[in-house]
């Protein structure tokens, strides 16, 4: 297969996952559909782009994630 075929092919599967993210995610708060597209392996950078908010929202929304996580199962800050 030649690059420019291989190239076509990844263009439709990128617009196919797209349209299935937007699914997976449609009518769930920014924070849950932040929460399931990290579960499934995007990157801060693609779940920006995928709900059209910044990266840096994403970070900070999976850091509290993160901290609301661990407070939820009982562990304690480590005192410096």
């Amino acid at each position: 297969m030649d690059e420019k075929a291989t190239n076509a092919i990844l263009g439709k599967l990128d617009a196919i996952i797209k349209l299935m993210v937007f699914r997976m995610t449609e009518g769930k708060s920014q924070t849950e559909q932040i929460r399931l597209l990290s579960a499934v392996g995007f990157e801060p950078k693609e779940i920006a782009e995928a709900i059209e908010t910044t990266p840096n929202t994403v970070r900070v929304t999976l850091f509290n994630l993160r901290r609301h996580k661990g407070k939820a199962t009982g562990r304690k800050k480590r005192q410096i």
